[in-house]
């Protein structure tokens, strides 16, 4: 990422040196989960679309740790891969938005708010900001080289009662509290950057 692209990432230091966290990243260009990994301080396992592993990028995608994912159906083999993440104390990295969209945490599916409850681990959000801003000359497809990307941590949180319980209506309060929590940082980090 640093070869490609500037860059700067602010509020690294707020990501749990150690435990089980979800990092929820806004999901506006391709290269938002890329440019996370390659910038985070802990490495992050993101579930990713299983279209994604075919050809040499499969063998790339698995030996660095990423979890594949059936977006058709309840994937239960994702389901359990991710929590095991958690389980061992590791990062696990959702765009919980579900799919790329305009990056605003506008709607949220449940799958954050079931692995926060399930898992009890602390949610950290990250906004990446720059990355769909204009495409790039010689590659369309991705930001311009060497522009400035933002990759803004906020500070970690938990949601749900300390229960685990996973009810309709716990999920749909978790959700709720997810949206705002997330919502709030992606202004402060506009704000932060100027973006």
């Amino acid at each position: 990422m640093h070869s490609l692209w500037r860059p700067r990432v602010l509020g690294a230091w707020r990501v749990p040196p150690g435990g089980p966290v979800i990092m929820a990243v806004n999901h506006a260009h391709n290269v938002d989960g890329p440019m996370l990994m390659g910038t985070a301080p802990r490495p992050v396992h993101f579930l990713i679309k299983k279209e994604a592993f075919v050809g040499p990028l499969d063998a790339f995608l698995r030996g660095i740790g990423q979890l594949k994912v059936d977006r058709t159906s309840a994937d239960r083999n994702a389901v359990t891969s991710a929590l095991e993440v958690l389980a061992r104390g590791g990062v696990l990295g959702i765009f919980p938005e579900g799919t790329r969209g305009e990056g605003d945490f506008a709607s949220l599916r449940s799958g954050l708010a079931y692995f926060a409850l399930r898992s009890g681990a602390q949610i950290v959000p990250v906004v990446v900001l720059g990355s769909a801003d204009r495409p790039g000359r010689l590659i369309r497809a991705l930001p311009p080289l060497r522009s400035r990307v933002d990759v803004v941590f906020g500070d970690p949180f938990t949601v749900g009662d300390g229960s685990g319980r996973r009810t309709r209506k716990a999920l749909d309060q978790a959700t709720v509290q997810l949206q705002e929590r997330l919502t709030a940082h992606l202004k402060d980090a506009r704000r932060l950057t100027g973006r």
